[in-house]
């Protein structure tokens, strides 16, 4: 067989069944092939780890004895935080949620780029690649980071996203050495509708950056067609108990939510978080029994 034609045969073995794969997938229902798997996200036991009456350790068994796939630990409860801890206390973390089974699906820092005084936002750009760094020797895929909370009156919201979108993207592009998606989170601050969120991740417009999409944060209008117009940039979940329609609180439709994932494509984890008052050791449980029966 001549060179030429031999390289045609192995390329025709190598490709054709690949792009067969992808053209079935595309034009049956993408539920079908949707896989989506349950995580915590630390911030439901806010109140006793900042407490010191609970630690991280005790998080990965509750999330064991709970048959969570996954634990989102955010940087707040890690001993030191913003200090990044020993390597020491990370490989202890990451060695015992591998032999619990239970993955680390994310991490998290408190950050504000919505600051126009350039010394904070690069203070704030350090941590984040501090932090970055310690995802990767988690073994986390994303780190969670924020907009801001400042909206400085002087300044329109173009103005400070102008800004913002170089500190993020000076930070995506540290996490992508790092293997690390920089993900941010509409967080009803200053990205608090989908309009916005979208207009964001268009700017940094870089492939290692993505949405943390919080359910619970698009607080005016339909947040469910809020959701379905950002599931495409999700890399990973905030999904609460409650849930605003037209600025009202009212109780999150999961089977509605869930349909709007499995339809969209979207695989990997869906971290959920409980909110306001009561003990979340029994929180917990009974709304991740209800994201169980609606996943089903």
């Amino acid at each position: 067989m001549k060179t030429t034609a031999r390289r045609n045969f192995v390329k025709s073995l190598l490709i054709t069944p690949a792009l067969f794969s992808v053209g079935a997938i595309n034009q049956e229902d993408k539920s079908k092939h949707t896989k989506l798997k349950t995580s915590l996200n630390a911030y439901s036991f806010n109140d006793p780890l900042m407490a010191k009456t609970m630690n991280l350790d005790d998080l990965l068994d509750f999330c064991a004895a709970q048959n969570f796939d996954g634990v989102d630990l955010t940087g707040y409860y890690f001993p030191g935080y913003p200090q990044v801890p020993s390597d020491e206390y990370i490989y202890h973390i990451k060695r015992k949620a591998h032999l619990l089974g239970v993955s680390i699906s994310g991490t998290g820092v408190r950050n504000d780029f919505t600051n126009p005084d350039a010394n904070k936002r690069k203070e704030d750009v350090q941590l984040i690649k501090n932090w970055i760094e310690c995802a990767s020797k988690l073994g986390a895929p994303v780190i969670r980071i924020f907009a801001g909370v400042l909206i400085p009156k002087e300044f329109s919201w173009d103005q400070i996203a102008a800004w913002m979108v170089k500190d993020i993207q000076e930070c995506v592009e540290y996490g992508q050495k790092h293997g690390v998606i920089v993900a941010i989170q509409n967080h009803n601050d200053f990205i608090k509708t989908a309009d916005e969120a979208i207009k964001i991740i268009k700017m940094v417009n870089r492939e290692w950056f993505g949405l943390i999409l919080d359910t619970g944060s698009y607080r005016s209008g339909d947040p469910y067609e809020q959701i379905a117009r950002t599931i495409p940039y999700a890399v990973n979940w905030q999904v609460k108990e409650n849930i605003f329609v037209d600025g009202k609180e009212v109780k999150t439709d999961l089977v509605r939510l869930f349909k709007l994932i499995k339809e969209s494509g979207y695989r990997g984890y869906v971290p959920v978080e409980t909110l306001g008052k009561g003990d979340p050791k029994e929180k917990v449980p009974r709304f991740i029994e209800e994201v169980r029966k609606a996943l089903m």
